[in-house]
């Protein structure tokens, strides 16, 4: 061997030596024995471009592995000659260990790696159970290790950024970033690529030869889509030759010219491949069929659209919107065209029909004091019946919608404007509500000093505040709110309302409170009724002729009120037994409260006509949005005494002391005397409680009593029932009512409360539910509502009773860890029959999902059974049957 072989022999032998005590010092890793090791590409021999010099700070003992010196002596002058990096070097460190050992071949540069092995080269991670390194030609090798059966084991998993494979070979370059991979199975979004040879590009592209995508995470997949080539783009897409469907590795006759499968993150725009079938009486059909368009992260679209071969037609714009801390929410509006039977016969029927559906939430950290949200949820009549979106939707018969804005000023004014709307499909009547304002002022003490010193005066506690809405409104049938003259029918108004009031503390324990409170109503309109004899209505001649008059008009009124209130505790203590202590709480109260007569002339607010030779009052206010100040003098004081009974007894364990059980809940007595009358100044007693049995039982009761006798012919008198029957009151009514709500499962019976998954499936959508939940093996819920009435009959002492009651029962059961059979079902009692019935079946078939609907009975008779792969980027393969319930319309 030559000397200059020699010497860099010795030297190499001598930088390992360092570098290894060096790193091992520094480097430590987690596994006994094991240690990390830095190898930086030997630097090539070039002294050519002296001006390119390495930071001596920088320089370590991997970088001197290739460093050139004049002579082995001149290492003892402490000086290192000037050095240049290759162009072909790599930049970074290759960090490296084994849990066995490495092996070094510093002749031929090479390094092996055994048993649990990884490499961390810039954002590429390589674990293996055998690593072959080549330092000269910066080339790696992997592959799995054979155990003592033979069996392969630790095959290479290779991740580089979000992209990840296993394979059983790679070869790998880390100066070029090249790379020729056999066998490998790598994941692309929701998707599994396979491949029998890849070749990995240094622009993020991946060509796969004779491989297979799938969204089955199994490496022997239960189905996939067949190809010959493709190319992937790293978070772009993936593209593939002629393509084709196996099933459990069984060819199908699917086949398609050539894949397209979006890879991005986020939102992807696409075709929504349609759902087909065949209806009975509207024809061959694709349903929900259109594009979807992902404009961008925070905002996307649906165009869809359904189409029948017997002229039904529907479109729809759906779209989902969000801007973090600020706001989201989702905007859905229809029109359909619903045609039934055939033309020029007599069972031909069209309906054109829309809907509406916008909910908009605002963050609450998008403002301080600001705030606006919008649930609006309009339709026609006929639309749920041919196009509902969820089983809800065909269930309920009355809809609603709120638009709210509202904001305050300095904590002490507040403004909200509000829009509202209310239908009923059964009977078309609509309510809009556009709009209401509502202004208010926060509660002040006019007569309080700036700066308090000592206790506050009497009239300091005086407080007043203010409140103003202005309303406008409309109720007609849908038929007819957005046509004709609509806001001639409109009604509005301003309403002022200021309460005074003044809270004082009588002896202590006595809270005594007066209020009085000022309304001021404003109106543009008012009417005026008279006898009209040239009026003919209903063949009738000589009417009533109401008139409606423009012009601003306000109304007053005014009331006083005084209440005097205290709480009363007892409790009884018992030192021996289960029962350790009885408290009872007395909430007495006692109110009196008075309004002047509005009715008066003086007012202007009443007048008089005459109808058919009587003589009538009526307000010129009737009918408006605010009312009319009340007629008649009103005073009552009233009298309640309310009630709450608990005991405190020992636990049911020894991690419980004691524990409280409420038995009685609000039982309240009240009664009251009206002064403004003239006879039977006493108001019948009104007793009602509640309080909750078992946790899950809760009970209601009511009763009214009257103190007045009533005689044989049914006709309320003057004279009472203590001195006519020699009793304090007579019993007009009395109601109980009973709910139980009963959940059981395991957990319940374990005596812990658990949340369980609504896994209800959408019979019109099936694919929108989520996945059931399998933790839970079975779970029950029952509901029961028994309601009982006895009143007085018109003939004294005689009573009449009756009984509602209604029952739901709603279940699950997993049969396996893959079946799941789920229930929901009711009694109807008076009518003896069942309502809605549900059953749903679900199969988790691992890439798959099977999923039945069956709606037995009652107007809504369906089934619907669907095939589908879990993946939404596969979502469009699937398999749906049904028969749909609008067959019967």
């Amino acid at each position: 061997m030559r000397r200059t072989d020699k010497s860099f022999l010795i030297f190499l032998v001598l930088v390992f030596f360092i570098s290894f005590c060096h790193q091992s010092l520094l480097a430590q890793d987690t596994l006994t024995g094991n240690k990390l090791r830095k190898l930086k590409h030997p630097i090539q021999n070039n002294v050519a471009d002296s001006s390119k010099t390495l930071p001596q700070n920088n320089l370590s003992s991997d970088s001197l592995l290739k460093n050139v010196f004049t002579s082995p002596s001149d290492t003892l002058k402490k000086s290192v000659e000037v050095i240049t990096i290759s162009k072909s070097a790599i930049s970074s460190v290759v960090n490296y260990q084994a849990s066995d050992s490495i092996r070094f071949n510093l002749k031929l540069k090479k390094a092996y790696l055994y048993n649990k092995t990884d490499i961390k080269y810039d954002d590429i991670l390589l674990e293996s159970n055998y690593i072959e390194l080549d330092m000269a030609k910066s080339q790696l090798f992997a592959s799995g290790w054979a155990d003592s059966l033979g069996n392969i084991t630790g095959k290479p998993l290779f991740k580089q950024g979000p992209q990840s494979f296993r394979t059983e070979k790679i070869a790998y370059n880390f100066i070029t970033k090249k790379g020729l991979i056999t066998t490998v199975i790598t994941q692309e979004g929701e998707g599994f690529m396979h491949g029998e040879k890849i070749k990995k590009n240094t622009d993020s592209t991946t060509f796969v030869y004779h491989g297979k995508f799938t969204t089955c995470d199994r490496d022997d997949p239960h189905f996939e889509l067949a190809f010959t080539r493709a190319k992937v783009v790293a978070n772009q897409v993936i593209v593939t030759g002629p393509a084709y469907l196996r099933m459990q590795g069984i060819p199908t006759p699917i086949a398609l010219p050539f894949g397209f499968f979006p890879n991005k993150k986020g939102r992807k725009s696409g075709l929504i491949i349609p759902s087909y079938g065949d209806s009975q009486n509207r024809g061959f059909y694709f349903e929900n069929g259109g594009f979807y368009w992902g404009v961008n992260d925070n905002l996307d679209m649906s165009f869809i659209g359904d189409i029948y071969t017997r002229g039904s037609w529907a479109v729809k714009l759906r779209s989902n919107y969000k801007v973090r801390y600020k706001f989201y929410g989702n905007f859905n509006i229809a029109h359909a065209t619903n045609i039934l039977g055939e033309k020029n016969t007599p069972s031909y029927q069209k309906y054109k029909d829309f809907m509406l559906r916008w909910v908009h939430v605002q963050d609450p950290k998008a403002h301080p004091v600001r705030r606006f949200s919008a649930d609006v949820n309009i339709m026609s009549s006929k639309f749920k019946s041919f196009n509902p979106t969820s089983a809800n939707d065909y269930l309920s018969n009355t809809f609603q919608s709120a638009i709210a804005y509202s904001t305050s000023f300095k904590g002490k004014y507040f403004l909200s404007a509000n829009m509202r709307h209310s239908q009923n499909t059964i009977t078309r009547q609509m309510n809009l509500t556009l709009p209401e304002l509502a202004f208010s002022v926060n509660r002040f003490y006019p007569f309080r000093r700036a700066k308090t010193v000592g206790a506050l005066r009497w009239y300091e506690n005086i407080s007043m505040s203010y409140q103003t809405n202005m309303q406008n409104n409309i109720t007609a049938f849908d038929s007819t709110i957005l046509v004709g003259n609509m806001f001639d029918k409109m009604q509005n108004g301003i309403k002022h309302t200021i309460p005074i009031s003044n809270s004082i503390k009588l002896f202590k324990y006595f809270n005594w409170t007066n209020t009085i409170n000022y309304n001021e109503r404003w109106y543009f309109k008012t009417i005026e009724k008279k006898w009209d004899n040239d009026l003919m209505i209903d063949s009738v001649i000589g009417n009533v002729k109401v008139d409606t008059l423009d012009g601003f008009k306000t109304a007053r009124d005014y009331s006083f009120n005084s209440s005097l209130n205290t709480r009363i505790y007892g409790m009884i203590q018992f030192k021996k037994g289960y029962l350790q202590a009885i408290r009872h709480v007395i909430s007495p109260s006692l109110n009196f409260s008075y309004r002047p007569d509005f009715a008066r002339s003086r007012y202007g607010y009443y007048h008089y006509y005459y109808d058919k030779g009587v003589v009538k009052r009526y307000s010129i206010f009737d009918g408006t949005i605010y009312g009319s100040p009340p007629a008649n003098k009103a005073g009552q004081l009233n009298f309640s005494i309310a009630n709450n009974i608990e005991v405190k007894v020992k636990g049911f364990s020894d991690s419980v002391d004691s524990k409280k059980i409420v038995l009685i809940e609000n039982l309240t007595f009240s009664t009251a005397a009206d002064f403004a009358r003239d006879s039977m100044q006493w108001v019948p007693l009104s007793i009602s409680g509640r309080t909750t049995l078992f946790r899950n039982l809760y009970v209601v009761y009511n009763s009214t009593w009257d103190p007045y006798y009533k005689d044989p012919t049914g006709i309320r008198s003057s004279q009472t029932e203590f001195k006519i029957n020699n009793r304090l009151f007579r019993m007009v009514q009395t109601d109980w009512n009973f709910s139980l709500n009963w959940t059981l499962n395991p957990d319940a019976l374990k005596a812990s409360k658990t949340q369980t998954q609504n896994s209800s499936i959408d019979p019109n959508n099936p694919n929108k539910t989520n996945s059931p939940n399998f933790s839970i093996p079975w779970n029950l819920n029952f509901g029961y509502t028994l309601y009982y009435l006895n009143q007085e009959d018109y003939i004294p002492s005689k009573y009449t009773n009756s009984t509602i009651q209604t029952l739901s029962v709603t279940g699950e059961v997993n049969l396996s860890s893959k079946w799941k059979i789920s229930a929901s079902s009711g009694y109807d009692f008076k009518n003896k029959e069942l309502s809605y019935t549900s059953i749903d079946i679900y199969r988790d078939l691992h890439c798959w999902e099977m999923r039945f609907n069956w709606i037995p009975i009652g107007p809504r008779t369906s089934w619907n059974f669907t095939v589908n792969v879990k993946a939404s980027v596969l979502q469009d393969l699937k398999y749906v049957k049904k028969k749909d319930f609008r067959d019967a319309l």
